[in-house]
């Protein structure tokens, strides 16, 4: 499809908990209408990888608030298909299990939510984006022409990210069990929609979507089908 200019353009929230499919059908979305695709999750792993590797997590855990120093000259951006930290390609680090492990503790508080929310509103400033998180739709684009939340049975999302996690992996002994995945999934799912501060939830004006039998084609078609019922509209109007 061809790239519209930016009257035509909307943005596309795309929330829901871990595992539901956000980030791969925000990113065929993006490419069937030839929007910018923004990967916010990446964007906190990307932090909380840096936090991991400065060896400060339990510092943070203890006083939370030295969170500041380790955002002081942060530089987190995309290239390509690519997440950079630094200047460092950090695209398949961020998916490691230990940053799985700790990302829902360091997006949950308050001075990093509010240095990738700034990151993220400028980044989608010129529309045509498409956005997938936990709060696009709350907190960083309450205003998205689109805003669609995401939920899967927890077998579902767990068996996805087993699946995930073994291509990476070339040690199957390595992997963890369903079982445990589980209950990590239902771990963050329950920090996220705890937190202080933008915690996960639907918007109200968000269509909610449940992936647990979908494949990603159909998910994709059903969301540009959705943003191609709103785009005719704003042409007609």
């Amino acid at each position: 499809m061809k790239q519209r200019n930016q009257e035509k353009r909307i943005i596309i929230a795309i929330d829901g908990p871990a595992a539901s499919g956000k980030s791969t059908t925000a990113r065929k979305v993006a490419d069937r209408l030839g929007y910018t695709y923004i990967d916010t999750g990446a964007m906190y792993r990307s932090v909380t990888l840096k936090a991991i590797e400065s060896g400060l997590m339990d510092t943070l855990r203890s006083s939370p608030e030295r969170v500041v120093d380790l955002l002081a000259g942060l530089s987190v951006c995309f290239s390509g298909d690519r997440i950079m930290l630094d200047g460092r390609d950090v695209t398949l680090a961020i998916r490691e299990n230990r940053v799985s492990r700790e990302v829902s503790f360091i997006s949950s508080l308050k001075p990093v939510r509010d240095t990738m929310r700034q990151m993220q509103q400028d980044m989608g400033r010129g529309r045509g984006v498409v956005m997938d998180g936990r709060d696009i739709g709350t907190v960083v684009f309450p205003d998205a022409e689109l805003k669609v939340f995401l939920t899967a049975d927890v077998r579902q999302r767990a068996m996805r990210r087993y699946a995930e996690l073994a291509v990476k992996s070339g040690d199957p002994s390595e992997l963890p069990c369903l079982e445990d995945l589980e209950r990590e999934i239902l771990d963050r799912d329950r920090a996220d929609a705890e937190r202080e501060h933008a915690p996960l939830k639907k918007h109200p004006d968000a269509r909610e979507l449940d992936t647990s039998s979908l494949t990603i084609d159909v998910q994709t078609d059903m969301v540009c089908s959705m943003a191609e019922d709103i785009l005719k509209k704003k042409q007609n109007g």
